[in-house]
């Protein structure tokens, strides 16, 4: 990718948005290399990792043990920059949930609900609501980060990226999560009230162009102005159903004002909000706000200066109530209105006279270790097990239903009949190419 494919337009605004060294080095960042980063999943990874000759943890071991080395990323937990890309879709650990592959500045969210998030909700441990989340990346993240008992919808309103949602937060294997194929209004009238609320909200994708050049040509000043009208009606939607000192946490992965800033002083003005400031070191390279004359605390994410892609995050806390909320925390009151596609107690599949384990129950990390036998697999095995192909287990490997592990993690089902073991792994989460 050269400079020069960047729409004039957008050029012209951005620079001056930025100031002249800000803009030099995110053209620059262009001929560099886009950082590799991964963020490991609490709740399986120490399962995995193996130990280094001098008794260290290494997180690379996770992934290959000839990987050369990582970086911590200060503004997470568990996270690191890799120095290379490894081939992801080869490693069964991916596909057992043990770590995900995350842009890094998207984990600034971690440093957020650290100093920000409420300790639990007025029933249990709260309630948590990513309201635009695939692929799964911050559900996943806010999975780690919130107290174990608080329960967190993660949505998705188009249905194709909701099943990749679905995938990608049943393999992380905590059971408070309820994934969800919804429109904000659905919420709405389904009454619940949430301790906080993530919007990622869909943008105009100008943080993303050096990683995604399909961006590029999808950018215009009129598109920039549609997304505003739509970030602005998607808030103004969900906004019943945040609880009165709620937190809203407000993003986009663009830099433009009125995507950013615009909207920030929009939510707070019109529906009533406080800005949140969350404290960070210097050396992050994070960019404030960028609209003369206001100086509230926001963080903007610049390739070049910071090690990450484009970001734009604001936090927020409900300060005015809302009057015609009739909300409530009951989750099953709340399910005649929601298309709930997966959540933690998931159900066998009855075929005639046989009842099939779902393969979310595999990957639970709550699942009673003496539930079902489990056979540990090589690597080749386990690749050819993802691949959906029928393996071989040892002899002594009881018959019926198996858990099949690599490293100890579970991977899914198989079938065990003997001479051969049918594989349950999904179909349609196949690997496609070895």
């Amino acid at each position: 990718m050269t400079k020069a494919v960047l729409p004039s337009e957008f050029s012209e605004y951005t620079h001056k948005l930025l100031g002249d060294s800000l803009w030099e080095r995110y053209l620059n960042a262009f001929d560099e290399i886009p950082p590799v980063s991964i963020r490991l999943n609490p709740y399986k990874s120490p399962a995995a990792i193996t130990q280094d000759d001098d008794g260290g943890n290494s997180p690379l071991h996770l992934i290959a043990a000839d990987e050369p080395g990582c970086t911590p990323i200060p503004w997470c937990n568990n996270a690191y920059y890799l120095d290379k890309r490894p081939n992801f879709t080869l490693d069964p650990l991916l596909h057992a949930g043990a770590y995900y592959v995350q842009e890094a500045s998207s984990m600034f969210l971690d440093e957020v609900l650290r100093q920000a998030m409420p300790t639990g909700g007025d029933t249990g441990g709260g309630m948590f609501l990513d309201l635009c989340a695939a692929p799964g990346g911050k559900s996943s993240l806010i999975r780690a980060a919130i107290p174990d008992d608080m329960v967190l919808f993660s949505n998705e309103p188009d249905k194709r990226r909701a099943n990749i949602l679905m995938e990608n937060m049943q393999k992380q294997g905590h059971p408070n999560v309820i994934v969800t194929n919804n429109y904000p209004r659905d919420y709405k009238k389904a009454g619940l009230m949430f301790d906080a609320i993530l919007t990622d909200v869909p943008c105009s994708g100008e943080g993303m162009f050096r990683k995604d050049e399909a961006t590029i040509g999808e950018w215009s000043p009129q598109n920039v102005m549609k997304c505003q009208e739509l970030q602005r009606s998607i808030v103004a939607d969900i906004w019943d159903c945040l609880k009165t000192g709620g937190l809203l946490i407000y993003s986009t992965c663009t830099f433009n004002l009125r995507e950013d800033e615009e909207n920030v002083r929009w939510i707070m003005e019109e529906l009533g909000a406080d800005i949140v400031p969350i404290a960070t070191k210097e050396e992050w390279n994070i960019c404030g706000s960028l609209l003369k004359g206001w100086d509230a605390p926001v963080y903007r994410f610049i390739p070049g200066t910071t090690k990450g892609e484009g970001l734009f995050m604001a936090v927020l806390r409900k300060s005015s109530p809302t009057p015609s909320s009739k909300g409530s925390n009951s989750i099953e009151k709340a399910r005649k209105f929601l298309r709930i596609l997966s959540d933690g107690n998931p159900q066998p599949t009855i075929k005639g006279k046989s009842t099939i384990p779902a393969h979310a129950e595999a990957m639970l990390t709550t699942l009673p270790k003496d539930k079902y036998p489990t056979a540990e697999l090589s690597l080749d095995d386990a690749l050819h097990y993802l691949h959906h192909e029928a393996i071989t287990l040892p002899p002594d490997v009881p018959r019926g239903f198996v858990i099949v592990t690599y490293k100890s993690l579970p991977l899914g089902f198989v079938k065990n009949i003997g001479n051969r073991a049918n594989n349950l792994y999904p179909q349609e989460w196949r690997i496609r190419n070895m």
